[in-house]
């Protein structure tokens, strides 16, 4: 909300880069959670997801190598539930999410199984 998102995510991912090997990138997975959607019930928008994800992965085929770029699994965590994971799902840059409360829910399953339902249609 701040307008650093950006900033704050490529700094956190040099400070990864410095002390990691390319080789190693192969064991990563990126989790991109919006720091004003942690604990809060805020969901960001599909779009404003898609940004940052397609960000960190830009970031990645500059800064390592394209091929980690396209190899490197990166997770959107931030109020993911059964009413909009479908949603983002959809996006080309999210490949999964980092699910916290909602895995305690009974939706949990659901939520699964509609991710990978439209994840297997792209």
């Amino acid at each position: 909300e701040a307008g650093q998102t950006e900033a704050v995510c490529f700094r956190q991912m040099e400070a990864v880069r410095k002390v990691i090997t390319p080789a190693q990138w192969a064991q990563v997975v990126i989790a991109y959670e919006p720091v004003w959607a942690i604990g809060t019930g805020k969901v960001a928008s599909p779009e404003q997801a898609q940004e940052v994800h397609a960000a960190l992965r830009a970031w990645l085929a500059e800064n390592v190598s394209a091929e980690v770029a396209a190899a490197t699994r990166i997770v959107y965590g931030g109020s993911v539930k059964l009413g909009n994971c479908e949603q983002l799902a959809s996006k080309v840059d999210i490949d999964g999410f980092l699910i916290g409360g909602a895995s305690m829910h009974p939706d949990f399953p659901k939520i699964c199984t509609a991710t990978a339902a439209v994840k297997a249609q792209m």
